[in-house]
């Protein structure tokens, strides 16, 4: 059995990353003067430190409630990257498993519990999905919850969601690190396609095919799936392609929904600008520390600035077009990904990524946001792979090549496979629609009115196909969607407004519950 030493990482001693922080420390407030707070010292410290994933993520998980000593496998992220990476990923000796942790009715009042830290190994070379789970002992599991991440991170980003989405009976929830990112393994991305719709495709496939694979593996036939981010895209890519397999989908603040006039043409050309900015300017305590009076980032919290520019376009007969920077086009262009310029950087690495998680989690406790900080870091710094598909998908500002508003309607009313879930006893032939949630933080920077369109066209759908329906598909019928608003949260609303959060999660999870029960009986 592996075991990771659960003591911080090297540097605890440090001067705080987060400037909001080091102001609380201090008698004084500190105004923050510089857009990476990290000094050059304490960078090429924590550069020469090299902590590897496997104890970021182990110490991120310290910080679950109840859990003492979080189980971490060590078959992938166990060291450093070194200056010549080996063409594989994984270590397969069973020395690096880990061991399930369980708690007790006496050290956890919601136990007791068994937290898992898994690889999942897939067919073909260097393919295995790092997993961690949980789920609760003496139940027998009727419902599995399954969350993805965003671009470029990893599953110890939900550390604040494990404990209080496990407490609903019945339930096991797993978090994946998706193919290619976090510390799962990281096979050399290739697009092999040549026309655009192809490489779109390609790219899609690369994760979700993953996931797929992860499901078959794990022999689980229906499940929940919850997806942040690119992780929310990805979601409903995966149940466009593979239908009969989800009970419920659930998108907080997914990229991808609106639609760009320029982001879907060939040439690719660039929106005048991105809210997009927002991710890496807008400090989080302010965020969660507003009371109902959000600061509106960009054009009224518009994605992309959306609503101005619709405006503008009626007005002539081509939409009006001004590049971003010139070097972000080109390196977006160039598939040249913001975690590479990291690894280039070497010692100036950790004060480039504090430009972003001195913002993002200046919310939380020093110990925790420190945590995060190098978590963040010995991910971004890990071998290039699923992070170059950000360039297949999105165009520069985070808009969809392929926008999903065009293709949400079809979620949940795909045919069934000839062997399914659904109609291995009875005669449907296509899927009866299930819910869909959206989720979105008060002060998000994506845009909620693409979530409100996406619902609006979701319930138009199913009065489509109830208007067509046979009596048994009318039986059946399950589909609804709705939008719901975290409070005093923004992109990261899982992390931002975690309490709300949870809470939204456990109703859902719960009317699931129900609604499975019911179709038993």
């Amino acid at each position: 059995m592996s075991s990771v030493n659960s003591e911080p990482p090297a540097g605890r001693g440090q001067q705080p990353v987060l400037a909001s922080q080091r102001a609380k420390n201090s008698e004084t407030p500190v105004q923050r003067t510089t857009y990476f707070p990290l000094g050059y010292k304490e960078a090429a410290s924590q550069w020469w430190a090299g902590i590897s994933p496997a104890v970021a993520e182990h110490t991120v998980m310290s910080y679950i409630p109840y859990l003492q000593k979080p189980p971490t496998h060590t078959q992938t992220g166990s060291a450093p990257v070194s200056k010549s990476p080996s063409l594989s990923s994984i270590n397969n000796d069973p020395a690096r498993e880990s061991a399930p942790f369980r708690t007790t009715s006496i050290n956890d009042p919601y136990g007791p519990r068994s937290w898992h830290s898994n690889l999942i190994k897939l067919s073909g070379r260097d393919r295995a999905l790092n997993e961690f789970s949980v789920q609760r002992d003496g139940e027998k599991v009727q419902e599995n919850l399954v969350m993805l991440h965003g671009y470029g991170a990893g599953l110890g980003f939900f550390y604040k969601n494990f404990e209080g989405l496990s407490r609903v009976e019945g339930w096991k929830i797993y978090a994946l690190d998706m193919l290619g990112m976090g510390r799962s393994s990281r096979p050399p991305f290739k697009i092999h396609a040549k026309d655009q719709q192809g490489k779109i495709t390609e790219a899609e496939d690369w994760f979700i095919d993953a996931l797929e694979e992860w499901r078959v593996v794990k022999k689980i036939d229906k499940f929940t799936l919850l997806g942040h981010s690119m992780g929310g895209y990805m979601a409903v890519a995966y149940a466009l392609k593979y239908p009969g397999h989800l009970n419920k989908l659930i998108l907080a603040s997914p990229v991808g929904i609106p639609e760009d006039p320029y982001a879907i043409q060939a040439d690719m050309p660039e929106p005048e600008e991105s809210t997009m900015v927002n991710e890496f300017t807008q400090d989080q305590e302010d965020v969660v520390a507003q009371n109902g009076s959000a600061k509106k980032p960009g054009d009224n919290n518009n994605f992309m600035n959306a609503r101005s520019k619709v405006t503008t376009a009626k007005k002539s007969k081509d939409p009006p077009r001004k590049p971003l920077p010139k070097w972000l086009t080109y390196l977006w262009d160039a598939n040249i990904s913001p975690f590479s310029i990291v690894r280039w950087t070497g010692p100036l690495g950790p004060r480039f990524v504090s430009g972003w998680t001195s913002r993002r989690f200046s919310h939380l406790p020093e110990n925790e946001s420190e945590a995060l900080h190098n978590y963040a870091y010995s991910l971004f710094k890990q071998r290039g792979s699923g992070e170059y598909a950000l360039a297949y998908i999105l165009a520069p500002g985070a808009f969809a090549r392929s926008p999903l508003i065009r293709r949400i309607n079809g979620v949940g009313r795909q045919n069934l496979p000839p062997v399914s879930p659904l109609n291995s006893s009875t005669s449907l032939t296509k899927e009866t629609g299930f819910p869909i949630v959206m989720m979105y933080g008060e002060h998000d920077w994506m845009d909620i009115a693409g979530g409100y369109a996406a619902e609006q066209k979701l319930k138009e759908e199913k009065a489509r196909s109830l208007s067509n329906a046979t009596i048994e598909e009318r039986k059946n019928e399950n589909g609804s969607a709705k939008v719901v608003i975290i409070q005093k949260a923004g992109h990261h609303l899982y992390l931002d407004g975690w309490e709300q959060f949870n809470q939204v999660m456990r109703e859902e999870m719960r009317e699931t519950s129900k609604h499975t029960l019911a179709q038993r009986k």
